[in-house]
């Protein structure tokens, strides 16, 4: 859920210590090659514009905590959650997978959210259905995921244009370069930023990542072991995306919680995608296509 104070993230949530559940927070997002069985994309569409497409996307590597500030148009479904609390704000990030709906993390804040598309060049619109996972468990951030509906479609251009998102089944390897993106803190209890932030890190199995979390099926990691790069606080809700041998982006996760930021031997753990097919086309009630 989304955290306010200087002193906390903003969207990914932090533990205290290793052995309690994380508050989700936001990684950075890496690029990279799907294995065959991720060719297979979910696209989740009210218009006929392409998923997975950042015409303005041109570099090779960049990088929120280890990152770099992404291009204008690199990123062009990456959305800006801004929600107005007593005392401040809140930041979170999600992602358009259609012209009118928004995938980001579960929180009970959003009723007064404002949504920003574009990196920098921040186009407002407001949600006006807020769905949130029915199952979401507080304690082990189990599926940390919601549904925005904006009040009006938006417009596709180079800026903004959605995401594929993963099919059930979907396979991302240990290993597998992926990229995380957000507005989130570039260290743990710093300042958020105001222009996009990415990087690039690897898929940690799960197998390997349950020796630092308790992981359910539902979630799947990414990090470095030596630290370094990271999502943060404020990133939380934020798409993690890899692309695949079509050159296309597919989001594989969602940031949801990590122990501190970027620290060794610790990965960001993110809600996964693939596990989410059948809840986001029933809540969404688009029929299901997949684009290969």
């Amino acid at each position: 859920m989304c955290l306010t104070g200087a002193d906390k993230r903003a969207g990914r949530q932090q533990v205290d210590s290793p052995q309690h559940h994380e508050l989700p927070h936001l990684r950075s997002p890496a690029a990279g090659p799907h294995s065959s069985s991720q060719k297979q994309i979910l696209q989740l569409l009210l218009s006929p514009a392409v998923c997975g497409k950042a015409a303005l996307n041109t570099k090779a590597e960049s990088r929120i905590v280890g990152g770099q500030a992404a291009a204008a148009g690199a990123w062009p479904w990456q959305v800006r959650l801004h929600i107005p609390v007593s005392g401040g704000a809140a930041l979170c990030g999600g992602s358009l997978i259609n012209s009118q709906w928004i995938l980001s993390l579960w929180s009970h804040d959003l009723t007064c959210l404002q949504l920003y598309l574009h990196v920098c060049l921040f186009s407002t619109s407001t949600a006006g259905v807020i769905i949130v996972h029915e199952n979401y468990n507080k304690q082990t951030q189990d599926n940390d995921v919601s549904l925005l509906k904006l009040t009006s479609p938006v417009t596709f251009n180079d800026y903004i244009s959605p995401v594929c998102l993963a099919e059930q089944g979907s396979n991302f390897p240990g290993g597998t370069t992926v990229w995380v993106t957000g507005f989130g803190t570039l260290s743990s209890g710093g300042q958020e930023v105001t222009c996009l932030q990415e990087v690039s890190v690897p898929i940690v199995s799960n197998s390997q990542c349950s020796s630092s979390y308790s992981l359910t099926s539902n979630m799947m990691c990414a990090g470095l072991t030596q630290g370094g790069k990271d999502s943060c606080q404020g990133d939380s809700g934020g798409p993690l995306v890899s692309k695949n041998n079509d050159s296309r982006w597919v989001q594989a996760g969602v940031v949801s919680f990590g122990y501190g930021c970027a620290q060794p031997n610790f990965p960001g753990v993110y809600a996964r995608v693939s596990e989410y097919q059948t809840w986001i086309s029933s809540r969404t009630k688009h029929s299901n296509k997949s684009s290969f």
